[in-house]
């Protein structure tokens, strides 16, 4: 089966960006909607750990070239950060539960896969434009804060400011982040305004891997003497 792939553009034209609507974490943006699906075609490889994770690994390597299913116009965020920021027209709630359950699964591996870079590259970050040369530590701490502070908070889950950060509290964070989740599916909670869950999901292993690779891409360890 083909990749099913969604282009979006930004409104002005500045930027575009390309995602595989049943992978979330598998997005990548560039300056033209041909260079996006050009670079999300070169990252299969990088994002395979997360299909791995997922124990999706046999279903990630049988998968056909990507095939653009919905060619759309996005916010301006497209234009300024080359990122998707709102739900394309495919992305419908409530999810099935089987749907819902395997974009679970990946974003826990998108997760996994964070966790892994974190603990495996420098302290200290290649500089570069991106960031502001910021180090591994602040990377993580934009991530974890970001998704549980924002993006939760969408589904009406709270988390105290740092919360997510305090020694072990990652783990029951997530576990909450992910029932919540199934609890607004199945229609309990304040239904989001311009997000659905689909898109939070496909946001959250977005962001979260965006940062990973980030990382990895800024690793020193290599260049230690």
């Amino acid at each position: 089966m083909p990749v099913r792939t969604v282009v979006e553009r930004g409104p002005k034209g500045k930027r575009a960006v390309a995602f595989a609507l049943d992978w979330p974490g598998w997005c990548r943006g560039a300056k033209t909607p041909e260079l996006a699906l050009e670079l999300l075609e070169s990252y299969r490889q990088r994002y395979r750990p997360v299909a791995a994770a997922a124990r999706l690994a046999k279903e990630l390597d049988a998968a056909g070239p990507l095939k653009v299913v919905e060619d759309r116009v996005g916010t301006g965020s497209t234009d300024f950060w080359a990122i998707s920021f709102s739900p394309c027209g495919l992305e419908q709630e409530p999810m099935p539960e089987a749907e819902l359950e395997r974009k679970i699964k990946l974003l826990r591996g998108c997760w996994r896969c964070f966790d892994s870079v974190a603990a495996r590259v420098s302290a200290e970050m290649r500089k570069g434009p991106r960031g502001g040369g910021r180090d591994r530590d602040r990377i993580i701490r934009h991530t974890v804060r970001t998704e549980s502070e924002d993006f939760a908070k969408r589904l009406g889950l709270r988390i105290p400011e740092e919360g997510a950060l305090a020694p072990g509290a990652l783990a029951d964070y997530r576990d909450a982040y992910v029932a919540t989740m199934r609890s607004y599916n199945a229609g309990e909670g304040k239904r989001m305004k311009s997000w659905n869950l689909p898109f939070l999901i496909r946001h959250s292993a977005f962001h979260t891997m965006d940062h990973a690779w980030e990382m990895e891409d800024k690793d020193l360890s290599s260049t230690a003497v």
